[in-house]
């Protein structure tokens, strides 16, 4: 409940829609490509499989966030989606917090926690997979350890656990 009534529902909200389905639909060919590293890259970060979030979402992971304002819901700790002039790709904690990694980026243009880049070959993805692990690292020591993959999913996926860290 907020102070003017009940609290609107999240939309987007994963599916069980086929992610590879989605992206062989993606007409261009470079944005098809660029999709299916991201799809690689943001996989390999998270040790999460690729979920649609909603029409248009590709997510990896989940976290549930609360914001000042009291909004909540449950979100993707990563993910992007192929927009008709950008790929959007999300970064759960912002941009903002790493001036440092943003300057070495390359070509894109920003929202909240919106990167927008017309293609791949335009940033660099080794600051791109840094400025992905800081948010993770940043929603951890937030939210503790158990954000996804949750221990159960590290199990199915082969991933040894490991000890309760200090945070």
């Amino acid at each position: 409940m907020t102070p003017k009534g009940p609290m609107a529902e999240n939309k987007t909200k994963p599916t069980n829609k086929s992610v590879e389905t989605f992206l062989n639909k993606i007409a261009d060919e470079r944005t098809r490509r660029d999709c299916f590293e991201l799809v690689a890259l943001m996989k390999k970060i998270t040790k999460a499989k690729p979920v649609m979030w909603g029409p248009s979402i590709v997510g990896f992971g989940s976290f549930h966030y609360k914001n000042r304002s009291g909004t909540e819901g449950d979100t993707g700790l990563t993910g992007f989606s192929p927009r008709k002039q950008y790929l959007t790709i999300y970064v759960a904690t912002g941009l903002k917090a790493r001036p440092d990694l943003m300057s070495k980026l390359g070509k894109y243009t920003t929202g909240l926690v919106c990167l927008y880049v017309k293609r791949l070959a335009d940033i660099d993805k080794k600051v791109l997979t840094l400025l992905i692990e800081d948010s993770i690292e940043e929603i951890k020591k937030r939210d503790g350890e158990d954000v996804f993959p949750s221990r159960r999913e590290k199990r199915k996926a082969g991933i040894k656990p490991k000890g309760k860290k200090a945070i």
